[in-house]
C-alpha cells in the first residue's frame, strides 16, 4: 500500500513550491486548497449548507462569489471557522478518493491547515515547510498583493508556526540559504525506501 504522505506550512513558507518538486519527480500532488474551491463550485449539498450558512449572496447565479465569501469569513474567527466545519468533510471525501485511485510509492496531499481542521489522522509522515516570519511576509505580500497588515492578520488564523513545525516528522528549511531541492530529494529517496520494504514485508 502507498505511503500517504501530508505536506504543510503557513502562508508564504514556499509549500506550494515544495509540492511542486515532488510533482517533478514524479509523485502525485493532492492540493487541498484548490480541491475546496471546486467542490464549493461543484457540490450542491455543499452549496445549499454554504448558502444555509452565509445567505443567498454567496451565489449569484449559482457561481460562488469568493470575494463576498472572504469578505464575510475573513472578519469574523466565527463564521470562518463555521466555513472550515461545512467545507472540509467534503475536502477530505474528495483526497481520499483521489488517494485511492495512486499507482506510486506514496503521495502527497499539500494543505495549509491539516493539524487546525483535524485531518493528519491517517498519514504515514508529515512534512512541515518552514521559512522566517519576514520571508512570509513579504513572500505572501508579493504574491497575493497584499497588506502587511493582512498577511498578519491571516498568519493569526493558523496555529503557530514553530507549534507547526513540532508537529510534523520532518521540516524542510526554506529560508533562501539553504537549497531546497536537495533537501526534497533525501526525503523522496527515503520514502521510495520505505514504500518499497513495505510492499516486500506485505
Amino acid at each position: 500500500m502507498a505511503l500517504r504522505i501530508g505536506l504543510t506550512g503557513g502562508i508564504g513558507s514556499g509549500k506550494s513550491t515544495v509540492a511542486g518538486i515532488f510533482h517533478t519527480l514524479g509523485i502525485p500532488v493532492f492540493d487541498a486548497d484548490s480541491a475546496a474551491k471546486e467542490v464549493m463550485q461543484t457540490n450542491p449539498d455543499l452549496q445549499k449548507a454554504i448558502i444555509a450558512q452565509f445567505g443567498e449572496a454567496v451565489y449569484p447565479n449559482g457561481v460562488l462569489d469568493r470575494k463576498y465569501l472572504a469578505s464575510i469569513v475573513f472578519n469574523d474567527p466565527f463564521q470562518l471557522e463555521m466555513l472550515n466545519a461545512l467545507v472540509h468533510p467534503f475536502t477530505i471525501a474528495a483526497a481520499e478518493e483521489w488517494a485511492g485511485k495512486q499507482q506510486t510509492p506514496y503521495t502527497i496531499k499539500e494543505a495549509a491547515l491539516f493539524f487546525e481542521a483535524g485531518s493528519a489522522i491517517g498519514f504515514d509522515y508529515m512534512i512541515g515547510v518552514y521559512a522566517p516570519q519576514h520571508l512570509r511576509i513579504k513572500r505572501a505580500m508579493d504574491r497575493d498583493q497584499v497588506s502587511r497588515e493582512e498577511v498578519l492578520a491571516r498568519m493569526k488564523r493558523q496555529i503557530q508556526e514553530e507549534i507547526k513545525m513540532r508537529l510534523c516528522d520532518f521540516v524542510l528549511i526554506n529560508d533562501e540559504q539553504q537549497l531546497l531541492i536537495p533537501q526534497v530529494l533525501k526525503l523522496h529517496e527515503q520514502f521510495l525506501n520505505e514504500a518499497g520494504n513495505t510492499s516486500h514485508d506485505a
